[in-house]
């Protein structure tokens, strides 16, 4: 890796036990990040050796950092001021905290014990935890007291903090397919537009795919079509905002005719053409070379 082509970035989650670093750690999947969860910081150094290696493509990185010994603590301070030298990676310090109170209670509701006190009581492993943690809580740069916040607002915190500027969390996602070839299982939105004029029984068409403008045309001249398609505009407008508020990361919509050559293809590209502008949006045509492959 160039150092001064990139300033690699490295976000070491850790904190309390039952703070939340699970919803952590998911939450920098989501923005993109290479993520390990429990990475014993003995290993850091060798992990750093890993990210600078330019052919390994490693750039953005969150390792869950969950003490579990003196020795490991010992570990990681070592390692956090060797790396502190280095200036091609940027290190930032998640730190996730809550009260005494609020850990028991959660620790109580899994039936898990501390993992400092495997066999004690949960509040016992608590105070040695922290007690352990002090300095590292000192060095961190962010600090997140999740006694009070439910998963989804502890991972709208994350997503605030540590997105680029510019960087869109929430995407959608429009599949076109054909119901002969069956459905996609990971839809989230499925709508079905076989009642619409179907260009396969145009000679000329037959052998063309929505994205051919010739069928894009003979799709959309229709009344039903234009009607369809302001409806489903409304109902998306609707719908994909509320689903992005309450979290998702991403929404797939599958737009389906009887082969997934035509018709479902034109107005998926349409869809995620017209979204575009508000959403960042993707297409998939998963039949569209079905006909070729079994002809």
């Amino acid at each position: 890796m160039d150092p001064q082509a990139y300033k690699a970035k490295l976000v070491i989650i850790t904190g309390m036990s039952g703070a939340g670093k699970t919803v952590a750690v998911q939450s920098f999947e989501d923005l993109g990040y290479f993520c390990v969860d429990n990475l014993p910081p003995a290993l850091l150094p060798k992990f750093l050796e890993l990210m600078k290696d330019p052919s390994n493509n490693i750039q953005n990185v969150a390792l869950v950092m969950d003490l579990r010994g003196r020795e490991f603590f010992d570990s990681l301070i070592e390692s956090l001021d060797a790396l502190s030298q280095e200036e091609w990676v940027e290190d930032h310090i998640l730190f996730l905290d809550a009260e005494d109170q609020e850990l028991v209670s959660r620790y109580k509701e899994t039936r898990r014990s501390h993992p400092l006190e495997p066999k004690g009581l949960p509040l016992e492993g608590i105070k040695k935890e922290r007690e352990m943690l002090d300095e590292l809580r000192g060095r961190a740069q962010t600090i997140f007291n999740t006694t009070d916040l439910k998963p989804k607002a502890l991972r709208e915190d994350i997503l605030q903090t540590f997105k680029e500027k510019e960087q869109q969390v929430f995407s959608v996602q429009m599949v076109s397919f054909g119901f002969k070839h069956g459905v996609p299982i990971d839809a989230d939105l499925m709508f079905d537009v076989r009642f619409l004029p179907n260009p396969h029984y145009v000679e000329t068409m037959r052998p063309k795919t929505g994205l051919d403008d010739e069928v894009v045309q003979y799709v959309f001249k229709w009344a039903e079509t234009k009607q369809f398609l302001d409806k489903l505009k409304d109902l998306l407008a609707f719908m994909l905002p509320r689903y992005r508020k309450e979290g998702k990361s991403q929404i797939v919509v599958a737009i389906g005719c009887t082969g997934g050559q035509h018709r479902s293809v034109a107005i998926a590209e349409f869809l995620a053409q017209h979204f575009a502008e508000d959403f960042l949006t993707k297409v998939t045509h998963r039949d569209i070379e079905k006909r070729r492959e079994l002809s």
